[in-house]
């Protein structure tokens, strides 16, 4: 079995990303940890979660050092994808649905990723705006909302500032060009259906690390 370090966060809690890959988990990646886990003998890094304002984010630099001494580094979700989508020309592995909006050019801003966590349960405290979006293309897709509606909504999640975004604070900012019901039944199809395209993609990565890990 390799050496496998995973920077992971609020994207997904540490006991439920063991039950798909057997790794050292460490908290949200802030710089020099990549450079750190490299020469503390990784031989994969599967980069998920990351600061972005807390302190100085990842350095391009320092995933080239890794990749430069034969370490696979994996990328997907938030800070990861973000980094994956910047540095896949060079050999960084990008993982998931996110990875792939950023690499398209789908998303630009670091913001639709960005959110405010507990820093010591790493329990998120915001919606990223990128789960924002995922959770109204679903809500559009089983009829709960129509696409005017989604885009009033995410215009309104726009205009708040990251650590402020909350389905319901969202909603409410919403809430002047749209009927009130269709928010409650909007937020109920949430709470029931809890879309989270983060966890989603953090749990493809560690499915895909444990693959070339040599688990199964």
């Amino acid at each position: 079995m390799q050496h496998v370090v995973v920077f992971l966060g609020p994207s997904l809690d540490h006991e439920t990303a063991r039950k798909y890959l057997d790794a050292t988990y460490l908290p949200p990646a802030k710089r020099s940890d990549i450079t750190s886990a490299v020469d503390a003998g990784a031989e994969i890094i599967g980069l998920i979660d990351g600061v972005f304002f807390q302190s100085s984010a990842v350095g391009h630099r320092e995933i080239l050092y890794a990749l430069k001494r034969g370490v696979r580094v994996v990328g997907a979700s938030s800070m990861g994808a973000l980094r994956a989508a910047e540095m896949d020309s060079l050999g960084m592995i990008g993982i998931g649905k996110v990875y792939r909006m950023y690499a398209d050019g789908e998303l630009i801003s670091d913001d639709e990723v960005a959110l405010v966590f507990d820093p010591e349960l790493f329990i998120p405290l915001s919606e990223p705006l990128v789960n924002i979006r995922h959770g109204l293309a679903c809500a559009e897709k089983d009829g709960i909302i129509d696409g005017k509606t989604a885009g009033r909504i995410i215009t309104a999640a726009k205009s708040l500032y990251y650590p402020e975004r909350t389905w319901r604070s969202v909603c409410s900012a919403a809430g002047d060009n749209i009927d009130r019901d269709i928010l409650d039944r909007l937020l109920k199809y949430i709470e029931k259906r809890k879309p989270d395209l983060k966890r989603d993609d953090a749990i493809a990565a560690l499915k895909f690390i444990a693959g070339i890990a040599g688990e199964h």
